[in-house]
């Protein structure tokens, strides 16, 4: 009598179990955004100055997009490489490198309201004559170049102290006890 309780018990739980539960259908939704790479073209440039000689690569736009409406979500990142060389005869101290982007006619692309604006990139480092320092390169981009396909070029300035730049070194002979 007992192994018929449990029997049936059983037996309730798997109909219960298979039957009673109604079967919902969840709706997955995919991401509303999605992160696409562009790559510059080129997507490596040297340019040569009277002082440096600048080495950019691996040059990619990063855009976010809304999935539904193919709406540029915020203000797209160009990353990339860039390699310096202080050409001079002199040490320079470099303190930034800043990009302008222009149209095909040479006119600047502003940056549209509400976008975030980091066309500065720091890049604190004194070079001596052949010195090469290397970094990377991350700023945004206007919405409009990416959008409306206007970008022609881009204009980098290289922001740093002239010569002649003197440093002295002091060495101060201290112990701690």
């Amino acid at each position: 009598m007992h192994f018929k309780k449990i029997f049936i018990v059983i037996a309730l739980s798997l109909v219960i179990g298979l039957f009673g539960c109604s079967k919902e259908e969840k709706k997955v939704e995919g991401p509303k955004q999605e992160q696409i790479t562009k790559d510059l073209v080129p997507p490596k440039a040297e340019l040569k100055g009277h002082n440096f000689f600048v080495q950019l690569s691996d040059l990619k736009v990063f855009t976010t997009v809304n999935t539904a409406t193919k709406e540029i979500t915020e203000t797209p990142t160009l990353k990339g490489s860039v390699k310096i060389t202080n050409k001079s005869k002199d040490i320079l101290d470099i303190q930034a490198i800043t990009l302008d982007y222009l149209d095909e006619a040479g006119k600047s692309i502003a940056f549209g309201s509400g976008e975030k604006v980091a066309n500065v990139y720091p890049f604190w480092k004194a070079l001596k004559p052949e010195e090469v320092a290397e970094g990377s390169l991350e700023v945004t981009i206007p919405r409009r170049a990416i959008k409306e396909k206007v970008l022609g070029k881009i204009e980098i300035n290289l922001v740093y102290v002239p010569s002649p730049l003197e440093r002295e070194i002091l060495t101060l002979s201290e112990k701690v006890e």
